[in-house]
C-alpha cells in the first residue's frame, strides 16, 4: 500500500483533528487579548480568520449539503492555485470573511469541523476529492491536511500570545503518511508548477520516522512519484514529523532542523542532490 490508508489511520485522523480542533479553540481563547503578532503579517485575529477560511472550504468539499460554495469565485480560484500563488488565494478568502474576533471565530471553525467529522463519518478514506491546482487526494489526506493547518496556525499564534502549544508527533506525522503522500499518488495536477528548470535525471530521497510509514519520494524529469524504498536512494532523510512539518512551512530553517538532528540526512548515493530535490517538491512558506 503506497499511501498508508486503514481503518487505524483513519479513526487516528479523525480524532487527531477533533482533539486539535479543541486545543486550538481553546488557544484563541486564551489568546483573544494579546495584542502581539501571530506571525510577521497576521494577527490573532487575521490568523485564525485564515484557518476559519480553510474550515469553511472543507465544508464545501464533504458535505453534499453545503450549499453554494463559500467564496465568491472561491472554487476557480482554488482550481488555478499552485504552491506559489497561495497567499493570493489566501488573501481573496480573508477579503470576503470579515470576523476577525478570536472567541467568535473557535466557535465557528468548532462548528465546521464538527459539521465535516459527520460528513464523513461513512465515507470511504481512499476516495478522492479534488484539490488545489487540480490536484486529487483521499478524503483522509483531506483531514491530515486541516490538522497540519490547525497545527503550524496553533504553534504561530502561540509563539506571538507566548503561550503553550505542544504537538504530539505521531499526530504531525499523519500530514507526511496521509496528505503528501496521498496528493503525490493520487495527481498533484499543477501544484508544483514554478521555481525554476527541473533537475536532469532522476533523484530518489528516502523519508523514514518511528511515527510514519518508510517511503521514497522519486522526482524523474519533472514527474513525482512515490514509492515503496528499494534500498538505493540518493538520499536518505530520518525526521521528527513535528519538526519536519515546521521545516517545510517555513516556520524553522532546514539550518535549525538540521542543527537539532531532528531532520538529518542518513547517507544515500548522492546525497547532494537533496537541495535540488527540495527545490521542486515543496510546500507554501
Amino acid at each position: 500500500m503506497i499511501v498508508p490508508i486503514t481503518p487505524d489511520s483513519w479513526m487516528r485522523v479523525r480524532r487527531a483533528l477533533d482533539a486539535t480542533t479543541d486545543r486550538f479553540a481553546e488557544l484563541l481563547v486564551a489568546a483573544r487579548a494579546v495584542p502581539a503578532k501571530a506571525t510577521v503579517h497576521w494577527s490573532v485575529g487575521e490568523t485564525a480568520a485564515h484557518v476559519a477560511t480553510l474550515s469553511r472550504l472543507l465544508v464545501a468539499i464533504t458535505d453534499p449539503g453545503a450549499g453554494p460554495f463559500p467564496f465568491s469565485g472561491g472554487k476557480e480560484l482554488v482550481r488555478e492555485t499552485v504552491v506559489d500563488t497561495v497567499a493570493r488565494l489566501n488573501e481573496v478568502l480573508l477579503g470576503e470573511f470579515t470576523e476577525r474576533d478570536p472567541a467568535v471565530l473557535a466557535r465557528l471553525i468548532r462548528a465546521d469541523i464538527s459539521r465535516t467529522l459527520e460528513a464523513t463519518e461513512a465515507v470511504d478514506p481512499v476516495a478522492a476529492v479534488p484539490w488545489l491546482g487540480g490536484a486529487r487526494l483521499p478524503h483522509a489526506g483531506l483531514l491530515a491536511h486541516m490538522v497540519n493547518e490547525l497545527q503550524i496556525h496553533g504553534w504561530d499564534i502561540a509563539r506571538g500570545a507566548r503561550l503553550p502549544w505542544t504537538v504530539p508527533p505521531q499526530e504531525a506525522g499523519l500530514f507526511f503518511d496521509l496528505f503528501l503522500l496521498g496528493v503525490i499518488h493520487y495527481g498533484y495536477g499543477r501544484l508544483l508548477e514554478g521555481h525554476g528548470p527541473v533537475p536532469r535525471g532522476r533523484i530518489t530521497v528516502e523519508f523514514s520516522s518511528p511515527y510514519t510509514a518508510s517511503r521514497v519520494i522519486a522526482l524523474t524529469g519533472g514527474s513525482v512519484t512515490v514509492e515503496q524504498p528499494n534500498g538505493r536512494p540518493d538520499a536518505r532523510l530520518s525526521f521528527d514529523p513535528v519538526t519536519l512539518n515546521l521545516m517545510l512551512f517555513g516556520r524553522i530553517s532546514k539550518s535549525r532542523a538540521a542543527l537539532t538532528g531532528k531532520v538529518a540526512v542518513r547517507g544515500g548515493r548522492r546525497p547532494w542532490r537533496l537541495p535540488a530535490f527540495m527545490r521542486i517538491v515543496r510546500l507554501p512558506s
